[in-house]
């Protein structure tokens, strides 16, 4: 299975589904959607709009999805089976406003 994800380096929605590929084991692309514009704008181009995270399953674009929904899309098209696996992270969850002025102070935005 071929995963690109395109995110940012630090986001709760992002780190939702970082957390999804580590709990079950999947390689995939991350993809740093705020520091290059390049990225941005592929993620853009091939998702028809311009929210993260995005991540491309063997072709398949998720657009702005939580790790829950690509949770949810791996268990429901068998590309994945069940995990009992705990997380420490939430994977349905935004940023905390201390998370936000963290982003503020260190992100180079091109948009």
């Amino acid at each position: 299975m071929k995963i690109k994800a395109y995110l940012k380096p630090h986001c709760g929605w992002s780190n939702g589904v970082r957390a999804i590929m580590r709990k079950y084991n999947l390689a995939y692309e991350d993809i740093d959607i705020i520091n290059n514009r390049d990225n941005y704008a592929e993620m853009v181009q091939k998702s028809g709009q311009p929210l993260s995270p995005c991540v491309e399953v063997d072709g398949v674009m998720l657009a702005d999805v939580s790790g829950e929904e690509v949770e949810n899309y791996l268990l429901s098209n068998d590309l994945v089976k069940p995990s009992d696996a705990q997380l420490d992270i939430p994977t349905n969850q935004g940023c905390s406003d201390e998370e936000h002025a963290k982003m503020a102070t260190k992100t180079i935005r091109f948009f």
